[in-house]
């Protein structure tokens, strides 16, 4: 998830010294230009950027990733931003590669920081199909085991690895194709900010100097002992989970009143690492949201029972509590959806007439029919290399037109409706002669604000996909797989130009940048079905409310494709009016936020953060709130060195955690189940559990 500008390292782009966005031009800063510091060092062709130690880095860590991803996917749905690790740990694995091969004699090319772009851009591609995929929203959302949990229980597709590996290799190469001719415009001409591609760019670059690389290696060391530390705390957690809520996941540390209602800390270091990296705000929102729900409305509504639904209905029964859950959380998130996109769109449009308006957009800078001979002395010696380099290996208009046009025309349009029946080849026809636009929009905001809004894209093709095919004709399910279909391409489409804007900072080459997004994407589509997939066989309750994995972002994708095929009519009584209220309080805060200055923002929730809880519970906000406390205290101690080792300390924890669930899977497959059952009970449970147990005289 992309953390609204600002990356884990607390590096904000706006104050980049280097590069000022607010005029296009650099400043002169002579021992501070970064490019003076590598400028003895031989930039290697597009060719040998993409070196074979590379790709084997890049897989094996796209495999830890979509672990991480895939996780967060099933559990909370929050994704932090993962580039940073992604770059570190690459950094990490090929220094220590060519150490070895320097040491043998046997080196014949030394790491660069374009080959470090080159493994970021590749890793991120490729786990970033674990998010995109639908693994825990829209895909999962079209099997029985969610469709039982809605009111329509007939329109489903089971998973199965053939027809998801085929669906993500027809849909995820679309958005790359989109965009490739605009990356000229969008990072020199247009010079947008791209927060989290110049932030990645800004440590690769810091990585690969002297003192970089002494950092670097500190921080791989820390993240190394975190990461060492998260494993083990969870094979030791393994051990007292041998049933249902067993072992320290189930700790009421809040009290058993709490307990019922979802507050207590469930001592996970993956959400106390994802509290680590994720801005302040993002994690008070998600607690606060938690409390108005589960602390307050819940409980109220519950007092209806009878009332305004059946007493006799089953938890989990959507028009009982559960419906309030589900769409009023649905309500929030399109409420903070429909905002944002206006929003961004607006920015969009105002952008971009801003640019057509000036005369001399190009003045400056070379165009791609222009040498660079004639670039304006005022531009940094920074601005002109970058430049140089971005311009000389160009990827021709014809290659990308014509690659999106046979994969939409030829291969894609031809494929999904033999994947999705309901799926009609003119549906998909008119998705694909809007999605560039879309792609541009989304790929043009995420310059601008760095907040990728696919999730929104995907949810608008849920609702005129869903509604054009009717409840009839398998309206649900079509609506599913068009938000697969929109999600990808505009995902990647973001995805690609931040990767642009990375390579265009540490001179890496759009082609290389290109090929490397391409090979990630197919990874990815190979690696993120496998990964779901042990998920899937290994754990059964997968996708049950209150289950290890409850998959909470499935359960509301269905219902939005619900909601959109059948009308409100299915709700429980006052849930519409509800509904409406929490749709327009999550525009009116979004409103208020913008309204608010710099300084009073950073304390007004966001309200799509506010509505993860809704649904799941307030147990993740709580281990996140403590991560951001304890960097908030290590900042108040030492901020230097909370800032350099923070995001190391934070990925340690994740990735540990994250890749314990490989080998529990693993075991849970072959049937070895934990040798211990930690319950905790009330005083006077535990006095009836002992008098049963007490043999009678």
């Amino acid at each position: 998830m992309p953390q609204n500008g600002r990356e884990e390292n607390g590096y904000d782009p706006e104050d980049d010294r280097n590069v000022n966005h607010d005029n296009g031009k650099d400043k002169e800063l002579g021992e501070l230009s970064v490019e003076r510091l590598f400028e003895n060092q031989e930039v290697p062709s597009w060719r040998k950027q993409l070196t074979v130690r590379a790709f084997v880095v890049s897989f094996v860590l796209s495999i830890l990733f979509s672990f991480i991803v895939m996780k967060l996917n099933l559990t909370i749905g929050i994704i932090p931003s993962l580039n940073v690790s992604a770059g570190l740990l690459g950094f990490f694995f090929v220094k220590t590669w060519t150490k070895l091969l320097r040491k043998s004699g046997l080196l014949k090319q030394p790491f660069t920081r374009q080959e470090n772009t080159v493994i970021q851009t590749c890793v991120v591609a490729s786990s970033g199909i674990a998010f995109s995929g639908g693994f825990g929203s829209y895909l999962f959302g079209m099997s029985e085991r969610i469709a039982k949990q809605s009111t329509n229980t007939h329109d489903f597709k089971n998973p199965s690895l053939v027809w998801i590996i085929g669906f993500l290799f027809v849909v995820s190469f679309l958005g790359l194709f989109s965009v490739v001719p605009l990356r000229k415009i969008m990072v020199i001409d247009f010079r947008l900010t791209y927060p989290s591609g110049t932030a990645t760019a800004y440590l690769i670059n810091s990585f690969h100097t002297p003192q970089g690389a002494k950092l670097a290696k500190k921080q791989v060391r820390e993240l190394g002992k975190f990461f060492s530390f998260s494993f083990l705390w969870g094979f030791f957690q393994w051990f007292y989970t041998a049933g249902d809520d067993c072992g320290f996941a189930s700790f009421p540390s809040l009290g058993l009143k709490a307990y019922k209602y979802k507050f207590y800390f469930d001592f996970s270091a993956t959400y106390v690492g994802v509290g680590m990296i994720c801005p302040y705000i993002i994690n008070i929102s998600v607690l606060v949201g938690g409390i108005l729900s589960w602390g307050l409305m819940w409980p109220l509504i519950e007092k209806r029972k009878g009332d305004w639904y059946s007493a006799g209905l089953p938890e989990t029964s959507l028009h009982g509590l559960q419906g309030y859950r589900v769409f009023i959380a649905i309500a929030m998130i399109l409420g903070d959806g429909l905002y944002n996109f206006v929003k961004v769109l607006s920015l969009t449009i105002i952008g971009l007439s801003h640019q057509f308006r000036q005369k001399d957009v190009s003045s400056d800078l070379p165009t791609a029919g222009h040498s660079s001979d004639h670039v304006s002395s005022q531009v940094s010696y920074d601005d002109k290399r970058r430049t140089q380099l971005f311009l000389k290996d160009q990827i021709p208009a014809w290659f990308s037109i014509g690659g999106y046009v046979a994969i939409a025309a030829a291969i894609s349009t031809a494929t999904l409706p033999h994947i999705f029946h309901q799926l009609k080849w003119y549906y998909i026809l008119v998705m694909y002669i809007f999605a560039p636009i879309l792609a541009f929009c989304n790929a043009y905001g995420a310059g601008l604000t760095d907040w990728s809004l696919a999730s929104t894209y995907g949810k608008l093709a849920i609702f005129i996909i869903g509604a054009w095919a009717g409840a009839s004709h398998g309206g649900v399910l079509a609506g599913l797989a068009a938000c697969g279909v929109m999600m990808n391409i505009v995902s990647t489409a973001s995805d690609l130009m931040q990767d642009f804007k990375t390579g265009y900072l540490t001179l890496a080459s759009p082609r290389s940048i290109f090929v490397s997004q391409l090979i990630g994407t197919a990874m990815g589509c190979i690696i993120s079905p496998c990964v779901f997939w042990l998920f899937y066989k290994a754990f059964d309750d997968i996708g049950q409310p209150g289950s290890q994995y409850p998959a909470p972002n499935a359960v509301v994708f269905r219902n939005m494709a619900l909601l959109g095929v059948e009308g409100f009519s299915s709700l429980p009584r006052k849930c519409l009016l509800l509904c409406y209220v929490f749709f327009g309080a999550a525009i009116l805060i979004n409103f208020i936020r913008d309204l608010a200055g710099k300084k009073w923002r950073q304390f007004i929730p966001l309200p799509m953060a506010m509505a993860i809880p809704l649904y799941i519970g307030s147990y993740f906000a709580i281990d996140m709130c403590v991560g951001s406390l304890i960097l908030f205290v290590w900042e108040k101690i030492n901020k230097a060195k909370a800032d350099a080792f923070g995001p190391a300390v934070a990925s340690g924890l994740i990735c540990g955690d994250g890749i314990w669930t490989l080998p529990a899977s693993i075991l849970a497959l072959a049937g070895v189940k934990p040798p211990i059952c930690m319950k905790f009970l009330s005083r006077g449970t535990n006095s009836r559990v002992d008098n049963f147990l007490t043999p009678q005289g």
